[in-house]
């Protein structure tokens, strides 16, 4: 029989709180292969899935798992010599050299891993001539992992899969998700570390177009084949860069701007009990991400963390992982974000706090908050996957 074997990644560092982190990533797996033909079970470290019509499909799924180091199919048969002597007589290796590992996780098999890796390495040099035992450099590995539920695993290939923290063990956050290539990669980012994400987006229409707005579901869509749904939080910003472009010196734009948003973005929080504001700022990338822009940004947030994964990575890691996730492609559709509104020619990049507190007495800010939460639309993304 067929089995999908599982992996844990850092699950096995959590002490006694294991068999939380444990029961979460075994809900999440369930939630995943939803609509899929599937047993899955739990035996000594390792998860198995056994009973599936489609395999590519359900390695495609897990494979977006986080909490999941590797997997592997493999054979599954009795943990018994003469029925691993009698699988080892049948393989034919695609390469000419090869190793054979064994990993006895129920020591009560009799005989020791070494020499059954042994023993089963000259069986299968006998039934494949001209093969040659390399136990540095194999072209090929013959791996059987022998578990306490009396079966014995037996496969050829380890397929790595996301690894971090099961989704929803370090608690809820809210994305500040931009067109950009940065933020997806930060909430992918947070998402690993066991983050469930909802995504707060800003939109300046008429300023900005339809497909600017289309182009983040896009990208929330791209992010729950991780994060298994996100609420889309889309409000209207236009008016309140009216009022700074109006009333404000014009290198003030983004400082203002950025300062207002992450009062909003706390608000949503508070509201609906997300812990942290997660964002793709990198430092020193542009005018905003500089070690004083966002010291006079972060100051308005009052009681909420504000996570930036992306903040000491340069602009092609952050692709790297941006292609690597397939958002990449979407990011750079040419369609402008209300960053670029009223964009100033020589924005500040060292303002100081008591110049931007000064800037923002020129406006009604409680008005404009209150006003821009009205226009909130909220969109629940599904994953596809």
């Amino acid at each position: 029989m067929k089995a999908v074997l599982l992996r844990f990644g850092e699950l096995f560092l959590k002490g006694e709180n294991r068999h939380l982190f444990e029961m979460a990533l075994f809900n999440n797996i369930k939630k995943k292969l939803q609509g899929e033909k599937f047993k899955l079970s739990k035996t000594q470290g390792r998860l198995m899935v056994t009973e599936f019509d489609n395999v590519d499909r359900i390695v495609e799924k897990l494979t977006t798992v986080f909490g999941l180091h590797s997997l592997s199919i493999a054979d599954e048969l009795e943990a018994k010599e003469e029925a691993i002597y009698d699988y080892c007589k049948g393989i034919k290796l695609q390469e000419q050299t090869f190793k054979v590992d064994v990993n006895r996780g129920d020591k009560r098999f009799p005989i020791k891993s070494m020499d059954l890796a042994s023993e089963l390495g000259e069986i299968i040099l006998q039934n494949n001539e001209g093969a040659s035992v390399d136990l540095y450099n194999p072209k090929q590995k013959v791996m059987v992992d022998i578990r306490a539920n009396g079966k014995a695993y037996i496969y050829d290939e380890i397929i790595s899969c996301q690894g971090g923290l099961p989704l929803g063990t370090s608690g809820k956050a809210l994305l500040l998700l931009s067109g950009g290539i940065d933020s997806p990669v930060a909430g992918y980012m947070m998402a690993k570390r066991g983050l469930k994400l909802e995504a707060l987006h800003f939109h300046s229409y008429p300023y900005t177009s339809p497909e600017a707005k289309q182009k983040v579901v896009s990208l929330a869509e791209k992010l729950t084949y991780y994060n298994d749904e996100i609420k889309l939080h889309c409000i209207s910003f236009t008016k309140v860069q009216e009022a700074i472009h109006k009333n404000c010196l014009p290198e003030f734009m983004i400082t203002i701007m950025r300062r207002i948003m992450m009062r909003i973005a706390e608000r949503i929080c508070k509201r609906d009990g997300l812990g942290a504001i997660v964002t793709g700022e990198s430092l020193g990338q542009v005018a905003s991400q500089t070690m004083q822009s966002m010291t006079v940004t972060e100051n308005v947030v009052q009681k909420t963390p504000i996570f930036r994964p992306c903040i000491g990575m340069d602009k092609e890691e952050i692709i790297s992982i941006a292609k690597k996730i397939d958002t990449f492609e979407t990011s750079i559709l040419p369609y402008e974000d209300c960053c670029t509104v009223f964009l100033p020619k020589n924005p500040v990049i060292k303002p100081k706090l008591f110049q931007a507190e000064n800037e923002e007495k020129k406006l009604d800010l409680e008005s404009l908050i209150d006003e821009a939460l009205a226009s909130e639309e909220v969109m629940i993304i599904k994953s596809n996957v």
